[in-house]
């Protein structure tokens, strides 16, 4: 399915297109120097050190695909060749089979403040709903993660309810943002 599935968000007016993707081989080089950007680490759970780590994250989203629990794909300016074009961000759709499917994301340094996060949120959301049938996708952040807050709300995810901290891996409370179909479609 990974190979057959290309999603595209629109250009805006300060920003090109979008193309979202399966994760493949090729971005390696690329996703390892974006995790140079400590702001990125930060806020993923993700540990890419260098290529080798690279290439092990690359093959965990492709087995993720192949097993059907997680469609993770590249975000991708659409120029000057969309399917290659520079590497914009990742979203992410974890456990698609549950009554309540997780979405993530991140954005790279250099694209950030272009509304990347909040148009390919919206191509997968999109995606979920209509190809998938997902009926409720939940999107969750620590608390003072405030633009991940700010693309929640730009992607009509609603604030459902605040998480406690479960230390070490998420050391402050969370957010936890709902948006259901009936949302997605303006019904």
């Amino acid at each position: 399915m990974s190979d057959s599935v290309i999603l595209r968000a629109p250009a805006t007016s300060a920003a090109p297109a979008l193309v979202l993707r399966p994760w493949g081989m090729e971005d390696v080089a690329a996703l390892a120097g974006l995790f140079r950007d400590p702001a990125l680490r930060r806020w993923t759970s993700s540990a890419v050190r260098d290529e080798a780590d690279a290439v092990r994250w690359v093959r965990a989203q492709e087995r993720g695909w192949a097993a059907g629990d997680r469609y993770a794909f590249a975000v991708l300016e659409a120029r000057p060749d969309p399917a290659h074009g520079p590497l914009a961000g990742h979203v992410v759709l974890k456990a698609p089979g549950n009554p309540s499917a997780e979405v993530g994301y991140w954005t790279a340094a250099h694209a950030r403040g272009r509304g990347v996060a909040p148009r390919a949120l919206e191509a997968l959301t999109g995606w979920a709903f209509d190809t998938l049938e997902a009926d409720e996708l939940e999107l969750l952040h620590q608390v003072d993660n405030l633009a991940s807050c700010r693309v929640a709300q730009k992607s009509r995810y609603e604030l459902a309810g605040i998480l406690p901290a479960a230390p070490p891996s998420f050391p402050l409370e969370g957010h936890e943002h709902i948006r259901r179909r009936d949302v997605a479609s303006g019904a």
